[in-house]
């Protein structure tokens, strides 16, 4: 099986996820200094989440032969579709959140508005799965996903731990899908960079 090499595959993820972290982390310096409010902290983070959607994109481009197979574009256009609604929903629900007094059922619906998106990546992700004909390109998904999960439940628990100890302040929830979404992009990144230096490797040889 002819593993797809391409010159520059791998780099376009890992800039966006980088690019991602970086403002990521420069709203968190912000806000833990009182430079901005919790609002404002907010708003910039879902600003810099539009990095998440286009490693997915860039992702799935680096790791795909020159002519994608019809399971490559539809998972490319569902993540893509489902990391725009969970941004726009994840802003949206904590807008109406903070300007709003809202209560009872109006607020299980609103909290929903991030959530569904969420399913929805599941969704496309099992389906891909399913489709993808390729052995290399399935294998590499799954990895890929697995390594996602993994810091997930690894920085999930971890935060849990501090938090108990009162040594770190409480993180929302909806931290998990960033989470999962940087760990998942630099397996990709990572997979694609081996995949390069591997025939590089066997030429010095």
């Amino acid at each position: 099986m002819t593993i797809p090499q391409t010159a520059s595959e791998g780099r376009g993820p890992l800039l966006y996820i980088v690019l991602f972290v970086l403002s990521a982390a420069i709203v968190s310096a912000l806000r833990l200094t009182d430079a901005i409010n919790p609002g404002t902290a907010y708003l910039l983070f879902i600003a810099s989440m539009g990095f998440m959607a286009l490693s997915v994109r860039a992702m799935v481009r680096k790791g795909s032969p020159s002519r994608a197979s019809k399971a490559i574009r539809r998972y490319s256009k569902g993540m893509l579709a489902t990391s725009l609604g969970y941004v726009l929903g994840l802003g949206a629900a904590i807008t109406l959140d903070q300007r709003f007094d809202i209560a009872g059922p109006l607020a299980f619906v609103i909290a929903l508005l991030p959530v569904i998106p969420i399913f929805g990546m599941i969704y496309v992700m099992g389906r891909y799965l399913v489709e993808e004909q390729d052995e290399y390109l399935r294998h590499r998904a799954t990895i890929a996903s697995l390594v996602g999960l993994a810091c997930v439940l690894g920085f999930g628990s971890f935060w849990g731990f501090l938090e108990g100890f009162e040594l770190v302040p409480h993180a929302p929830g909806w931290w998990a899908v960033p989470v999962w979404a940087v760990g998942m992009g630099l397996a990709q990144a990572w997979m694609s960079f081996t995949d390069r230096a591997e025939p590089e490797a066997d030429g010095d040889a």
